[in-house]
């Protein structure tokens, strides 16, 4: 199965953080998953880590790099991602969520997240 982390899953991944649901980290070591990570996470992620945010404290193009290194493939975001985001309904107004969202609907990808109100989309969309 095709998988694609939501931003804070990533952080949690790949910091081994005690956050990381346990329902998530069989489906991420699984050989039989393809995991993937968007270029609008590291956006986020190097956007809030400029503003200081206690969450996201970790170099980008350090996280980027150790991602690939360990298997994950990177989704760019494209003009059909970005028409995409206008037709989801008004659920979240998280524009990093709603590019992921995007994406995986998309792409038939199915988007791993904790997030209660991101899990609300219809779509590809699982929450753990």
């Amino acid at each position: 199965m095709k998988l694609l982390l939501d931003t804070h899953l990533l952080l949690w991944a790949a910091g081994n953080s005690d956050r990381l649901p346990a329902d998530a980290r069989p489906l991420i070591e699984s050989p039989d998953n393809e995991l993937f990570f968007s270029a609008a996470s590291l956006w986020e992620i190097a956007i809030k880590c400029e503003l200081a945010r206690e969450d996201f404290q970790v170099d980008a193009r350090l996280l980027r790099r150790g991602l690939l290194d360990n298997g994950y493939s990177e989704l760019p975001i494209g003009s059909e991602h970005a028409v995409a985001v206008g037709s989801l309904p008004p659920i979240h107004k998280d524009h990093f969520d709603r590019m992921l969202i995007a994406q995986a609907t998309v792409e038939g990808i199915t988007l791993l997240t904790a997030d209660a109100l991101v899990a609300q989309y219809p779509g590809p969309v699982r929450r753990v």
